[in-house]
C-alpha cells in the first residue's frame, strides 16, 4: 500500500481506518479490532502519529 494518510476512529472495540494516497484521495477502509489494528501498523513501512481531537 502506497498510503500517505491514516485517519484513525477510535470506538470502544473497533478503530475504523481511512486511508488516501498522496492527492488525498480515499484509497481504502478498514474496520479493525485492537489486534488488527496493531497489526496493521506492525506493517506498515514507517509511520508517524498525529493525535486530534479531545
Amino acid at each position: 500500500m502506497n498510503a500517505t494518510t491514516v485517519a484513525v476512529d477510535l470506538a470502544k472495540t473497533v478503530f475504523e481506518l481511512a486511508i488516501s494516497d498522496e492527492q488525498g484521495r480515499l484509497v481504502e477502509r478498514k474496520r479493525l479490532s485492537r489486534e488488527g489494528f496493531a497489526q496493521f501498523f506492525a506493517n506498515c513501512s514507517s509511520s508517524i502519529a498525529r493525535r486530534t481531537g479531545s
